[in-house]
């Protein structure tokens, strides 16, 4: 039986940008009007900020009022799994030139909807967590 260290391992911040960079799902969470709401939205990791696509609504409107975030993403197999989750501050990008750089990433909508506005999450901490994944143990 693995101890607890095996069956649970931190990940290093290159070993999570490297998992940010293996999927396009995940889970941005902002305040709305005092709520916590949770948003899923593809993206893409470019190894030191985040940037996602989006058109105007609740989600861009919330971001403009509170910059602060949570983005999870997460994958699992048969055999293990993982989870990277960045806290950071989220902005829209306004400039010409950073549109145009936003324009050549591989970033798709994930549903066949027009999103044109671009926003970039920069981290202020990155953590993540693999874990095996074994039958469980007996209770006595």
């Amino acid at each position: 039986m693995p101890s607890d260290d095996e069956v649970v391992r931190d990940l290093d911040t290159a070993e999570c940008w490297e998992r940010l960079k293996e999927t396009s799902l995940g889970r941005l969470a902002i305040d709305v009007h005092g709520d916590v709401d949770i948003f899923p939205v593809n993206f893409y990791a470019d190894g030191s900020t985040l940037l996602l696509r989006t058109a105007p609504g609740t989600k861009l409107l919330a971001l403009t009022v509170h910059d602060q975030v949570a983005f999870e993403t997460d994958a699992n197999t048969a055999d293990n799994a993982w989870s990277v989750v960045v806290k950071g501050r989220a902005r829209q990008l306004e400039l010409q030139a950073e549109i145009d750089e936003a324009d050549r990433a591989p970033l798709t909508p994930w549903i066949p909807t027009l999103k044109f506005r671009y926003v970039r999450i920069e981290p202020d901490s990155i953590t993540g967590r693999t874990f095996m994944r074994l039958p469980e143990p007996d209770r006595y």
